[in-house]
């Protein structure tokens, strides 16, 4: 019966959380807890598990808290592969990229739980207060103050999914072959590129604003040596990442980096984000597709 929720406890504790392993670690103490619990007072057993999840990932978020706000650089959510069942559904895709849950991290632990399980998963007020052990009435006052908070950072992305994988592509092309022209074409001109190395390798402190210094970051990929990898040795991908397209770079012995992209309603890339801290490239470099629809 756990087996047969894994995906849905992955699912939620990855939006709670921004990082497959913490995720991981949740759904594991889950079925922990599961196991020692009398089960023949379970009602239902969807509702019941995910109120544990949901509870050991408020835990953890509460206790990484200080960890994410000294981080080295921008704080990125961890990416992970993403099938294409996920980009097929607008929701379930926007619920889970990278821009929604750099906007989630900046809720509370109750306010991103609230936020999760009602706007994702349709839970009621009533069956979320009952998992997040608050009051009905405190649930709607947090689902009020998430969804606004949420509406006010980050608008519902307009740009059809064909077109935003056509302008990744264009990217793509351009980028490995040095056209700086085509990439400008492609970039807002108030184009945000942000990037985390964590400390761990060299990234961009701050975050890299306008379309001709993010063009020219891009523009010379295919000559620069990048973490001690030679041009000639670097491998790069399209593939979907947390529901949408994507850019995977790779040596012939890790995986570099992650590329995921941000569109306006016409369809030209806003804001980029670049994971390069190696920590937070284990789920993709384990090739582990997650089915995280709701």
């Amino acid at each position: 019966m756990f087996d047969d929720h894994r995906g849905l406890l992955f699912s939620v504790a990855y939006r709670l959380l921004g990082t497959a392993a913490d995720a991981e670690d949740a759904v594991q103490d889950a079925w922990i807890k599961w196991s020692a619990d009398d089960r023949s007072q379970v009602a239902d057993p969807k509702a019941y598990l995910t109120r544990i999840v949901s509870n050991l990932a408020m835990e953890r978020l509460r206790s990484t808290r200080h960890k994410r706000e000294t981080y080295v650089g921008p704080w990125l959510p961890e990416p992970i592969l993403t099938g294409g069942d996920t980009a097929d559904d607008v929701m379930d895709a926007e619920s889970v990229s990278m821009a929604m849950l750099v906007v989630l991290e900046t809720l509370s632990p109750l306010e991103r739980a609230v936020f999760v399980l009602k706007e994702v998963f349709g839970f009621s007020h009533a069956e979320i207060a009952e998992a997040v052990e608050r009051s009905e009435a405190a649930v709607r006052q947090a689902a009020h103050r998430a969804r606004e908070h949420v509406r006010a950072r980050r608008p519902r992305f307009a740009a059809d999914r064909s077109r935003q994988r056509e302008v990744t592509e264009r990217f793509f092309a351009a980028a490995t072959g040095g056209d700086i022209n085509t990439l400008m074409e492609l970039l807002s001109p108030d184009v945000t590129l942000w990037t985390d190395g964590g400390g761990k390798v060299r990234q961009a402190l701050r975050p890299v604003v306008g379309a001709q210094t993010v063009a020219a970051w891009f523009g010379a990929i295919g000559t620069v040596t990048y973490q001690g990898v030679e041009p000639a040795d670097m491998n790069a991908e399209l593939v979907e990442i947390n529901g949408g397209p994507g850019l995977l770079f790779s040596a012939p012995d890790r995986v570099i980096a992650t590329v995921t992209f941000d569109f306006d309603t016409e369809g030209r890339i806003t804001a980029i984000h670049n994971v390069a801290n190696p920590d937070k490239l284990r789920a993709v470099a384990d090739g582990t597709r997650h089915d995280i629809g709701a």
